[in-house]
């Protein structure tokens, strides 16, 4: 259980190790959006971890990243094609940033950090645990640019008629002082529990 925890608390990719940053601010600005990206993110780091950690011993050392970015982009593939096909929306506005899925340093960093030296199952879960940790993080972000930016949250409105949204949240600006303020308050937490 500890192992799945850890992308959500101790390794989470975008509030702890700081990774996949563009994504995380360009798909952020509606709820929709972030589970959109998180759970494809997800999809794809489940089943290249397990399919990198079955091959582990087959790929030679020289070329191992080269067959790493070839899984993925296989497991990308089928995300965007299947994305295409049933959710067309979600699909124009995620854009480009499906494909680019493929060189998203978390999950070549999940690939040759741990899907290359682990069983399947331990990698498989490990696969989960920081894709759902990835889609929990854009989950909050998302929720504060949206709310504050917009006035809704997944599309419903969350304030009055007179509510006037501060639109800079939903802008590139907005995504960079959402996650400012969000890694702040992490810190602040992690300050106060080492003191008290």
């Amino acid at each position: 259980m500890n192992n799945f925890t850890k992308g959500f608390i101790k390794e989470n990719p975008v509030l702890v190790l700081l990774l996949g940053m563009c994504p995380s601010l360009a798909t952020t600005t509606s709820v929709i959006n972030a589970v959109g990206m998180g759970l494809s993110a997800t999809a794809v780091l489940i089943c290249s971890n397990a399919v990198i950690s079955m091959l582990r011993k087959l790929i030679p050392q020289k070329v191992r990243i080269a067959s790493y970015i070839a899984i993925i982009a296989a497991f990308v593939t089928i995300v965007e094609m299947l994305l295409k096909a049933y959710l067309p929306e979600l699909s124009e506005a995620l854009g480009v940033f499906i494909p680019l899925i493929v060189v998203n340093c978390i999950i070549l960093a999940r690939a040759e950090a741990f899907a290359s030296k682990n069983e399947v199952l331990a990698s498989i879960v490990d696969g989960a645990s920081m894709g759902l940790g990835f889609t929990f993080a854009l989950i909050i972000i998302a929720t504060v640019r949206e709310i504050l930016g917009a006035g809704t949250w997944c599309g419903l409105s969350v304030f009055t008629s007179g509510y006037q949204p501060a639109t800079m949240f939903i802008l590139p600006a907005g995504g960079f002082l959402t996650l400012g303020i969000i890694l702040g308050v992490i810190n602040l937490i992690k300050e106060g529990k080492k003191n008290a």
